[in-house]
């Protein structure tokens, strides 16, 4: 279905119908501060496995990340970071960018790869932040691409509709997405690394 849900002041009835859908194994495609994303609860871990086999990728290969509401969980999935990359995460977020940081045992086993790390996301946009929120979990996000092949993405989420609104349970409507991924900052070693730079800035004082 395509579900609009208004993008400044999110209605609590459509936020609450996205997170029992989420809670029940639903998948869901919804706006970020950058382009649409598609997830699920990260507890629903063969959930995942159908997200990846949705965008006919290895989910040992997939790049996901997870959005969190804000970083009050950080440290429910990460490793404790140092003070210095603490202060630059929340200068930075709500806000474009992907931190890649050390997974703790609290990440699913699926997502760890060899160096065990994990993208966190807290965009800035009200619909998502009020999703994770109710749903109490952080949701797993990867981006919808017209084709992998390529980076280009999708904008209209009516026309994201027309193309996955038969694989997935929800498309949210909230409004016109940007063409522009988050730009990700490798944080591992305690010190920030641009691996890909998109909509944020990456300021001369992080590096």
């Amino acid at each position: 279905m395509l579900l609009y849900i208004h993008p400044s002041t999110p209605e609590e009835r459509k936020v609450r119908q996205v997170a029992d859908c989420l809670r029940q194994g639903g998948i869901v495609i919804y706006p970020t501060d950058t382009i649409y994303g598609i997830g699920c609860d990260i507890t629903k871990y063969k959930v995942i496995e159908r997200i990846a086999a949705l965008k006919g990728k290895n989910l040992k290969t997939e790049r996901f990340s997870i959005i969190c509401c804000d970083l009050s969980s950080l440290s429910d999935y990460t490793r404790p970071i140092n003070n210095s990359v603490y202060r630059i995460m929340k200068k930075a977020l709500p806000g474009p960018y992907t931190f890649i940081l050390e997974a703790n045992n609290n990440v699913p086993k699926i997502f760890h790869n060899k160096r065990s790390s994990i993208g966190i996301r807290v965009p800035d946009n009200l619909i998502t932040q009020s999703i994770v929120r109710e749903l109490g979990n952080p949701i797993v996000s990867t981006s919808v691409k017209i084709d992998d092949t390529i980076d280009e993405y999708i904008t209209d989420p009516e026309l994201i509709y027309e193309r996955f609104g038969d694989m997935v349970d929800i498309v949210i409507h909230g409004g016109y997405g940007d063409n522009v991924p988050s730009t990700i900052i490798d944080c591992t070693d305690g010190t920030p690394t641009l691996i890909r730079e998109g909509k944020g800035e990456f300021l001369n004082e992080w590096e």
